[in-house]
């Protein structure tokens, strides 16, 4: 589909009325490094949807007037466009309000009633605060979920509203695309798979029954703000000396996955996920300026995985995303075995030993008080 086809042909908002969502993160096994504007990938990526690690989002349609402390963005002719207040966890937090701006500006033409109404937005994680879990995806899930619920465009909750709000939180972070269903959600036009595309995430079906049900204990290693961001690490991929051989690699890639994930090839399945992870860290190591996310814990948790997995031929393995903590991925019925050997080994490279268990999800809900 092309941009174009989001635009609505008609919406019906009603003012007082609430939308109450809940989206999880995502965790990625084909890693997405690199964009192009509007959030469009330089490569594709495919990730596995959470389950517990989610973000709860409620957004109230109120008249549009002077709200205290709501943020009012202004047009290019300098007429007031937006107004919205949003509070996180129930504190007021007016510095999250510039990435919300730059969102509704950005799917302003695909929901244009944003201009007409005050969103009162309020939002909460299910995760601990800074726990180190990227919550930009989530969060801008929840919110497009919200939005296009209030904007009475789909009445029923198909595909066709689960698509356009793929595509809508695609606009707030390229990784939201693949927050809104699950089990696997696959983003970026690849010639591998079928329909797949740049502007929305694809629900990825072809699944053996093991990965269903596949567990994802997060090791918290370093909770404290990354070195550099991940806008600033995209955008050092566009002259990159490795880039092309990147970008060729990951369409690779997620074709091998592909069959790995259809047969329940657990050995390739962990080989091209472990690889991918290096890979994504091996882009930043070689980038100009050059900077490294991961810690001397990281490498020591990836080093007792290497040697728990020979020993005991428990096919558990590790993934990152650009920081310092560690996802051990495994399936369920390791679950017991994983977490002990998680106590006895693992726990003490964790900031103050925390992690967290979690596993594969279905994506996307509403909430109902």
């Amino acid at each position: 589909m092309e941009a174009a086809s989001y635009i609505p042909k008609n919406q019906n908002p009603k003012l007082g009325e609430t939308a109450f969502w809940q989206a999880p993160s995502n965790i990625a096994l084909v890693k997405y490094w690199g964009k192009y504007e509007p959030q469009i990938p330089a490569n594709p990526s495919l990730s596995f949807t959470l389950s517990h690690c989610k973000t709860k989002t409620k957004v109230t349609l109120q008249e549009k007037a002077p709200h205290l402390g709501s943020q009012v963005a202004e047009s290019q002719n300098g007429t007031s466009e937006f107004s919205f207040d949003f509070k996180f966890e129930g504190t007021a937090k007016p510095d999250f309000h510039p990435k919300i701006k730059a969102f509704f500006n950005r799917v302003h033409s695909y929901l244009p009633f944003l201009s007409e109404y005050h969103f009162s937005i309020e939002s909460e994680n299910s995760f601990p605060h800074s726990s180190g879990i990227a919550s930009s995806a989530s969060a801008m899930a929840a919110l497009s979920l919200c939005l296009l619920d209030l904007s009475g465009e789909f009445p029923e909750k198909g595909d066709s509203f689960y698509g356009k709000a793929s595509f809508l939180a695609r606009l707030g972070s390229g990784s939201a695309s693949r927050s809104i269903q699950g089990p696997l959600m696959q983003w970026g036009n690849t010639p591998s798979i079928e329909a797949s595309s740049d502007i929305t995430a694809l629900k990825y079906e072809e699944i053996h029954e093991v990965f269903r049900s596949y567990q994802d204990s997060i090791l918290l290693v370093d909770k404290g703000a990354k070195v550099v961001s991940s806008t600033v690490g995209h955008g050092l991929m566009e002259n990159h000396p490795y880039a092309a051989a990147r970008f060729a690699q990951a369409h690779s890639q997620i074709a091998l996955l592909a069959k790995a994930l259809k047969s329940g090839d657990l050995p390739s399945f962990i080989h091209i996920v472990e690889q991918e992870a290096l890979t994504l860290h091996a882009m930043m190591l070689s980038s100009s300026p050059y900077f490294i996310l991961m810690k001397p814990h990281t490498l020591s948790i990836i080093e007792k995985v290497w040697a728990f997995r020979k020993e005991t031929s428990v096919p558990l393995c590790f993934t990152l995303d650009a920081g310092a903590n560690v996802h051990l991925l495994y399936p369920e019925q390791q679950r017991e075995v994983v977490v002990q050997f998680i106590e006895n080994e693992l726990v003490a490279h964790c900031e103050n030993e925390q992690y967290i268990c979690d596993s594969v999800g279905t994506g996307s809900s509403p909430v109902f008080e």
